[in-house]
């Protein structure tokens, strides 16, 4: 009797022993799903995307990897479509907690929608809108596209740069007038012919483009502000000079010279880290300059020549020294004043209000 009775206590202290177990892990998977936090990434277009899009989600899928947190994304939410707004309300009934508006014209658009949610931590690309809630982030892009923009005003033989852009915003403007700044620091007498395509992603409008500057305006080097590499690929099929954007393009031959490019691992790690560390929407601003390995000019063509390597690392030398691209003795191209001698321009007017091209910038018009 007594081992019969020993074994049903030994049995009843197993059940229990079992049961505590089972609740431990229940309220422990519980308090793992409580804690999990969750990242948001709004997209243009699809993660899929070799160009703009994919290079984003790939940025911000890494750093969620590295950081262990969970990653939600709404992909092909087209600007100036309602469609952010849409995706910012899913993100928050999904617990999202930090969201990041990955193009141009996302953050200004939803700005009623930003503020109706103080509780997220929203960081938007190139953001001209900021708040409490709300932090612009960006790379000093134009630092590389000054340098591109020295290799433009080196190779060209007739002084007839094309540049194939989106649009006449800030961020576009501002990497025309850079490059514009480059080239003419090597060759006073060089232009930069700007062709509008009006999208982000177009192929016939932007293969359109790339002929027509170098079918009718001439121009032997050309270079775009576009998600893909259209341009870039048209411009080696005729045998022309190009200089890439985004990243570095695949399949051309050696005359894709250099590109102007991005390190989005980089810059996403950096940013997400900040958020995990309670110090979300700590600045108004994060603009990483080409020291930071988030821009850069990538490695270049041999037919880039020593004589022009040498100017690129003098060039970089005097920004890592703290001289200011923007600054100095610029004219706009109607002639206008814009900074003076012992002058340089401040990050506002270069993210908010650049709405004018330096001299040497010649926009067509059909």
């Amino acid at each position: 009797m007594k081992n019969i009775k020993n074994k049903q206590y030994l049995l009843l202290i197993v059940a229990a022993m079992l049961l505590i177990v089972i609740i431990v892990s229940i309220f422990t998977i519980n308090m793992k799903k409580e804690d999990t936090v969750k990242i948001g990434l709004i997209l243009t277009g699809a993660t899929t995307d070799e160009g703009w899009n994919g290079m984003h989600y790939q940025g911000v899928s890494l750093a969620c990897e590295t950081l262990d947190v969970e990653l939600v994304v709404k992909e092909n939410v087209a600007e100036g479509s309602g469609q952010c707004k849409s995706a910012i309300d899913e993100l928050v009934k999904e617990d999202v907690s930090m969201i990041i508006l990955s193009s141009y014209a996302y953050p200004t658009e939803v700005r009623e929608t930003i503020q109706q949610y103080p509780q997220v931590s929203f960081y938007g690309i190139s953001a001209e809108y900021t708040a409490d809630n709300m932090t612009s982030y960006f790379g000093r892009m134009y630092q590389a596209r000054y340098l591109a923009g020295i290799v433009a005003g080196m190779k060209t033989e007739n002084n007839v740069i094309g540049y194939v852009a989106a649009m006449p915003n800030n961020e576009v403007n501002r990497g025309i007038n850079a490059f514009t700044l480059g080239v003419k620091s090597v060759n006073p007498d060089a232009t930069v012919n700007v062709v509008w395509t009006n999208e982000w992603e177009n192929e016939e409008k932007e293969t359109e483009a790339a002929e027509l500057l170098m079918n009718e305006v001439g121009a032997d080097v050309l270079t775009y502000h576009q998600n893909q590499h259209y341009v870039a690929q048209k411009a080696d099929e005729a045998g022309v000079y190009s200089i890439g954007y985004n990243a570095v393009a695949q399949g051309l031959s050696e005359k894709y010279l250099t590109a102007a490019v991005w390190d989005w691992n980089a810059l996403y790690y950096q940013i997400i880290r900040e958020y995990l560390q309670g110090k979300g929407n700590s600045v108004e601003r994060h603009w990483f300059s080409l020291d930071t390995g988030v821009v850069a000019l990538s490695e270049c063509s041999p037919l880039v020549g020593e004589d022009i390597l040498q100017q690129i690392e003098t060039a970089k030398h005097k920004m890592s020294e703290g001289n200011q691209i923007f600054s100095g003795v610029i004219y706009d191209n109607k002639g206008v004043l814009q900074c003076n001698e012992g002058e340089s321009i401040s990050d506002d007017i270069l993210l908010k209000k650049m709405d004018w091209f330096v001299d040497g910038v010649v926009i067509y018009e059909e």
